[in-house]
């Protein structure tokens, strides 16, 4: 009796051992069983930086951070008195251009051409006088009445005379004429210079305003009213909610063949598990050095993680970059 007590105690004690292990090793199995593999990434959104090709004084900003913007809305005004003194500048510049064209077109005054006519005419009375004392002195040189000396004198004060007329001439035609060909297109040139000045002033006048380049939200504005902005300075940021698309690090091992143009899917945890159908559109290595990872401890070779992009091609109405995503499996 005593005998078979033991027998049982035994197989009592041999089962639940057994029992034990099984235990064990059921949890075991379900703790060392391998996860599901998780790919997570973050929604992005195109952003703009507006920013302005003129230095000057932030005078107003007409926005605030998370206001919605639409393209061409005005985002800030920059006083730059700099820019209304080159335009003072350029104008005057103009100006003074306009009047040496208008010199040159229109020749010389009739105050001026009158002039040079008199002298014309005073030098061919000087040149008719002289012409008729050399035609006295000729005759009593061929007498033998004077000497060859005051033939001489006489007929180089003539020669004297027809070039002063010829002289008078040039300038009183010089004058009925006005200014030369070339010196016209010159002060012509002048005045497209200056026209240019002037129109690339104005368009930094335009520049003062700084307006959105696209439709959507103000991600962060930079300086303060009355702060100074430098030259090409970023006032405000713009998020482009238009063109959002997904963005993950895998790891090579992990790609499973992915390539351009695939199809997938992705959960948006934030919108309560919400599922959006995108499209890869991008995969390309990560440009760093830290990117690589060994895939054993022992190393059979080095993996480097991968960029992988995908647009949505359904609704993505609610996604706000910075949130997290997951690729489904």
């Amino acid at each position: 009796m005593e005998k078979g007590k033991k027998n049982y105690n035994l197989v009592i004690g041999i089962v639940a051992l057994i029992a034990i292990i099984l235990v064990i090793a059921i949890i075991g199995y379900f703790v060392s069983k391998p996860k599901p593999l998780v790919i997570q990434g973050e929604a992005e959104a195109s952003e703009y930086r507006v920013s302005g090709k003129v230095p000057g004084r932030i005078e107003e900003m007409f926005v605030k951070e998370g206001q919605e913007v639409h393209k061409g809305d005005t985002i800030a005004f920059i006083d730059s008195p700099e820019v209304r003194a080159k335009l003072t500048q350029a104008n005057a510049a103009r100006s003074a251009a306009a009047a040496q064209s208008s010199k040159a077109r229109n020749g010389a005054r009739s105050e001026q051409i009158q002039g040079a006519y008199q002298l014309w005419q005073q030098a061919i009375v000087q040149e008719d006088v002289m012409k008729k004392s050399l035609d006295r002195v000729q005759k009593l040189y061929e007498q033998k009445v004077v000497a060859a000396q005051k033939y001489d004198e006489t007929k180089a004060q003539y020669d004297a005379a027809v070039a002063q007329t010829k002289a008078a001439k040039s300038q009183y035609d010089m004058a009925l004429n006005g200014a030369r060909s070339e010196d016209k297109a010159a002060a012509q040139a002048l005045v497209a210079q200056a026209n240019g000045a002037v129109q690339e002033v104005e368009s930094y006048l335009g520049e003062l305003y700084l307006t959105s380049p696209a439709n959507g939200i103000i991600s962060a504005t930079y300086p303060k009213v009355g702060e100074l902005v430098g030259q090409g300075s970023p006032v405000a940021s713009v998020l482009d909610l238009n063109d959002i698309w997904f963005t993950f690090n895998v790891r090579e091992d992990y790609l499973h063949g992915l390539k351009q143009g695939d199809g997938i899917t992705v959960i948006v945890p934030a919108l309560e598990g919400k599922e959006i159908a995108a499209t890869i559109s991008y995969i390309a290595v990560r440009e760093s050095y830290a990117t690589w990872k060994a895939t054993k401890e022992t190393g059979m070779y080095d993996a480097k993680t991968f960029e992988v992009r995908a647009v949505p091609s359904g609704n993505a109405e609610g996604i706000l970059p910075g949130m997290t995503v997951i690729m489904k499996q």
